[in-house]
Parts: C-alpha cells; sequence; structure tokens
C-alpha cells in the first residue's frame, strides 16, 4: 500500500466517524422534540409559538380647565437663597401626563391685598426636571425690585417664596408651551441665562434618562457662583457621561478669580465662545434667558450659518426677540377681505369702537377703553385672556405658546382680522 493510499483510508475513517456522530445527535434530538410534542398534546396544552405581546400601559391625557396639586417638597437651590423648586403632586392622585421636556406650567394665584382682600392673577414657571408619573417640579427666582426702579418686587415669585408651604394647596393648568427639545438623536446645545437654566435641566434630565447616548452641550450663565442652581446635579452628570460637555460662564466674576472648575471660565456666553468650543455638526440649539442675551445670540447664531429650523428660544417676553431672518424678508400682502380698519364690539360692557392698524393688541385695546381683562404673562403663554369670539376672526402676529380653545383668542397676542365682537 502507497503512502497515498494510506491518505485516503485514514480521510474516509474520519468522515465516517463524523457522520456517524452527527446522526447519532440528530437522532437525539428527534425523539427529544417528539417526546415534548406528545406530552403537550395528552396533556390538552395549546401550543403557541410566540407569546402574545405585553398590552400598553395607558398614557394619562392632559387635564382641561384648573387641577389642584399639593406641595410636598420645598427646596432651596442656591447659595443667595433666591432660588427654590417646588415638588407639586395631584390632589386626586391621579397619574400625571408626561410632558415635553422644556414646557411649563400655568398657575392661578390669589395673592393677598393690603386691605385684606386677594387678587387671582395668572402665571407661567417652567417645569425643571423630567417627567415622572406622580409629580412635577417648578424652580422659581424670588424677583426683587429693579436697582433705581420704582416698580414693586415681582408679585407672583415673591408670593410663592414667602406664602407657599409644604402642604398649599395650588391650581394648575397642565402642561403646555411650544418651546421643548425633539426627540431625534441630533447633538444639541442648550444655553441657560440665570433661571432661564430651569428648562434646560428639565431637558438634560430627560436626554439622559430617555436617550444616554445623544450628545449635549449646556452653557449656564450666571453673575457668580453663589447664583447657581443644581450645581452638584450637573458635575455628577458630568462625570458619568462623557457625552455631555458643561460649560459655566460667570459674567460678574471678577476675571482675576482663580476658578476652582475646569468647566467654569469668566465671561458672557457669546457666540465667539461657541465657535471656540463646538466642533461643526448639525446642532439644535435651544436658548431661554433674559431678552438681551437672546437679542445677541439669535441673530449671532444665524449669522453663523445656523439654519432658523434649528434655532429655538425662550425669552422673558418672546414677543421682544425678533429673527435676523424674518427682519429681512419682505412683508406678504395682506390676505384678501382682511379690512385696514375693524369695528370691535364688547358684548358685556356694549361699546363698540374702532380698531386701526397701530391700536396694538386686543389686550392693549381693550383696557386704553376701560374694559377690565384677566391677564397674566402678556405673551401668549399663560392663557390668562383667553376671550369667547362670537363673531369675526383675529390674526396673532406670532404664534402663540397657548393654544386657545375653539371659538376663543388669547388678547394679548392678537389684533382683528376682520370686524369683530367679543365676550367681554
Amino acid at each position: 500500500m502507497t503512502s497515498l493510499q494510506l491518505l485516503l483510508w485514514i480521510t474516509a475513517a474520519i468522515v465516517l466517524q463524523l457522520a456517524i456522530y452527527l446522526a447519532m445527535g440528530f437522532w437525539r434530538h428527534w425523539q427529544t422534540y417528539e417526546t415534548l410534542r406528545t406530552t403537550v398534546s395528552e396533556g390538552g396544552l395549546p401550543v403557541k409559538p410566540h407569546a402574545d405581546p405585553p398590552e400598553p400601559k395607558a398614557v394619562p391625557a392632559a387635564w382641561s380647565g384648573w387641577r389642584y396639586f399639593q406641595v410636598t417638597h420645598k427646596v432651596v437651590e442656591n447659595a443667595t437663597g433666591d432660588i427654590c423648586s417646588f415638588h407639586l403632586a395631584p390632589q386626586d392622585g391621579q397619574p400625571l401626563p408626561a410632558f415635553l421636556p422644556g414646557q411649563y406650567l400655568t398657575f392661578q394665584l390669589d395673592i393677598p391685598l393690603p386691605d385684606g382682600s386677594t387678587q387671582a392673577i395668572t402665571r407661567c414657571y417652567s417645569l425643571s426636571d423630567g417627567p415622572r408619573a406622580n409629580s412635577y417640579r417648578v424652580s422659581i427666582k424670588r424677583a426683587p425690585t429693579p436697582p433705581h426702579s420704582t416698580h414693586p418686587p415681582g408679585r407672583s415669585s415673591n408670593f410663592f417664596h414667602d406664602h407657599v408651604a409644604v402642604g398649599s394647596l395650588l391650581q394648575v393648568r397642565a402642561p403646555a408651551g411650544h418651546f421643548h427639545i425633539d426627540r431625534s438623536d441630533a447633538p444639541v446645545v442648550l444655553l441657560g441665562g440665570g433661571i432661564g437654566v430651569t428648562p434646560m435641566l428639565s431637558m438634560v434630565n430627560w436626554c439622559f434618562a430617555e436617550q444616554p447616548g445623544r450628545e449635549v452641550w449646556l452653557f449656564y450663565g450666571a453673575r457668580f457662583e453663589q447664583e447657581l442652581m443644581a450645581l452638584s446635579h450637573l458635575e455628577a452628570l458630568a462625570a458619568m457621561h462623557p457625552n455631555f460637555h458643561l460649560h459655566v460662564c460667570f459674567s460678574d466674576t471678577d476675571p482675576n478669580t482663580t476658578l476652582t472648575n475646569p468647566y467654569q471660565r469668566h465671561g458672557r456666553i457669546d457666540i465667539d465662545l461657541l465657535r471656540r468650543l463646538l466642533p461643526l455638526k448639525p446642532y439644535h440649539f435651544y436658548l431661554c434667558g433674559p431678552t438681551p442675551m437672546l437679542a445677541s445670540l439669535v441673530p449671532a447664531l444665524e449669522d453663523w450659518g445656523v439654519p432658523d429650523a434649528r434655532i429655538h428660544f425662550e425669552a422673558f417676553g418672546p414677543a421682544s426677540v425678533k429673527r435676523k431672518s424674518a427682519a429681512l424678508a419682505t412683508p406678504a400682502p395682506a390676505p384678501e377681505g382682511d379690512t385696514a380698519t375693524a369695528t370691535v364690539s364688547f358684548a358685556k360692557s356694549g361699546q363698540q369702537v374702532a380698531w386701526q392698524p397701530g391700536s396694538g393688541n386686543l389686550l392693549d385695546f381693550a383696557e386704553a377703553h376701560g374694559i377690565a381683562v384677566n391677564s397674566g404673562c402678556r405673551s401668549g403663554s399663560c392663557g390668562g385672556c383667553q376671550t369667547k369670539i362670537r363673531t369675526g376672526e383675529v390674526r396673532y402676529r406670532e404664534a402663540p405658546d397657548f393654544d386657545p380653545e375653539p371659538g376663543s383668542c388669547l388678547l394679548c397676542v392678537s389684533t382683528p382680522k376682520s370686524h369683530l365682537t367679543l365676550e367681554l
């Protein structure tokens, strides 16, 4: 026998052994299968190839009108003591609808007056935490008397700090507002000035609960370190998530002061800082803060080439911040049928007044003619001036954050589109 014949015999023996091994394994699996099939059949058990998927949990719907909430915790958030968080739970104990991070709650408050009576006012405050099933949180900064001014301090913020305690009941509308983070995986840049950081905290907490891999940049502006809120929380997130980039800017801190953390820096949040630190990526920018901050940053981002669709902002008085692109656009002609002058009838007071271009919004117009109107934010957010329209139509100069009920309008951001009769 030659060496080649010997090699062939060895190879054939190996192949035969492998075939016998596979055949025996197949036979054992077949016997196991037959045993299981017989057991199920004799036991009368249904044979299901797949289990039914679990029923999806029902999401609570947003409520209409006012709902009572109880304050469960009241927490001072910063060293200066002028920011306080209020944790709210529904008095009825029912689950809460999820909100979009960046939205706000609307409160109706009974403010005490010097004569012992109370005045109802409506105010909006941003939610400052991610959605939870059984509670909400708002964080409110006490508004002092402005320097060199005779204006009184903020009535609602001081009422919260001085009169709202654990156990207090508050009337609250469901979360609302068109300023909220998108749910894509696009990188985001959050810019919060002062108490404008509250909706940014909601966005950050939601992102790292729902999208932990998303790239998030937070630029937080304050005058000095003692004003900051949630600092330890933000530091912990930055330590846990390498895709979270935290930068805190101090505008009034002495530039010669040594800063204690690498993410802190002197100066305001401005476009030069963003251009230095941000890699070129298709970011969405979300801004909230005082009007001067936004009036500077929004056009600067446009000049940098950021598309309008990627710039989202909420100012303290949003009507005062204009997009540069809107100012350069050619005004659209008035729709056919609109009148330059419109007659506004106030049904309950019996007045009929001619409204003309330049008369301002309907809230200012009504008050100028001695008609008292309940109002709050005066910027289309709280819904306090919502009024029923009997006849006619209105036009909104800017889309309001609060969505009025059908057949109603928000006087503070609307003007007549035709002759108009209002339930006032």
